[in-house]
């Protein structure tokens, strides 16, 4: 079965980095853009970055862009999100989502908490 992994989340100063990775499996990975979503209490879903299959074709919300890269690596199965000079607002549950097989596909999420 499709199954999508996060790891990498945790608790950083403003201004700090962290990697968020997710691990897919139960398909054929290679083939399907991958996107990183995150949301905050009280707040929507909001599309962070996507990364098309190839990752040639990259894109990103304009509240991210320069700080944050999206990359993949299909070899491995993986997609990661770099978060660099991190904002207090940033701070939200991120989720791995593809659309593969026919169905949006989530994983569990990550915490990620920018607080000083």
């Amino acid at each position: 079965q499709v199954q999508l992994v996060e790891s990498g989340g945790g608790l950083v100063q403003p201004g700090g980095s962290l990697r968020l990775s997710c691990a897919a499996s139960g398909f054929t990975f290679s083939r399907y853009g991958m996107t990183w979503y995150r949301q905050a209490p009280g707040k929507e879903r909001e599309l962070v970055a996507f990364i098309s299959s190839a990752g040639n074709s990259r894109s990103y919300v304009d509240s991210v862009k320069g700080r944050f890269t999206i990359s993949r690596d299909n070899a491995k199965n993986t997609v990661q999100l770099q978060m660099n000079s991190l904002k207090p607002e940033d701070t939200a549950m991120y989720y791995c989502k593809t659309y593969a097989l026919g169905n949006d596909y989530w994983g569990q999420g990550t915490q990620v908490t920018v607080s000083s």
